[in-house]
């Protein structure tokens, strides 16, 4: 039998990190391997003499956004794999879970409206996703329950 492979998205919101304090436990009761992603993406954007921030900006908000969600979840040292990859987080996300039993994202992480009951992202990943999704949101309160 081969080991379990969890994916979980993260992005830095409050949603993700309660999705990585998930997909650690599981991964922990199941003696299973776990993926840490974070997407992040160049934006099109520029002043009017077309002067543009530098990619590496972005790169390393979503590496230095992933590093505290595992500080503050305890990952370190626990067999996960971070990766910090460029695509949109839906294009990635899918792709990972190609190699994975089950993925795990928040209901709402950045951008999206308040109030959403399922962000745009995670919606895909249910439709879209060659392996069981699980959503996790948070309660009223903060604190993390399965949807």
């Amino acid at each position: 039998m081969s080991e379990y492979r969890i994916v979980v998205g993260v992005d830095g919101s409050p949603a993700s990190g309660k999705a990585l304090e998930w997909a650690i436990e599981e991964a922990r009761l199941r003696g299973g391997s776990l993926r840490v992603i974070t997407a992040w993406h160049y934006p099109v954007l520029g002043d009017a003499a077309g002067a543009a921030p530098d990619a590496e900006v972005f790169r390393q908000s979503a590496a230095d956004d992933q590093a505290a969600l595992l500080s503050a979840a305890g990952g370190e040292g626990s067999g996960l794999r971070g990766e910090v990859i460029e695509g949109s987080a839906v294009t990635v996300l899918l792709d990972a879970a190609r190699e994975a039993d089950l993925l795990v994202v928040g209901s709402r992480g950045h951008g999206g409206f308040a109030g959403l009951l399922l962000g745009s992202v995670s919606a895909q990943l249910v439709h879209h996703a060659p392996c069981p999704v699980l959503v996790v949101r948070e309660k009223e309160g903060g604190r993390g329950a399965r949807s």
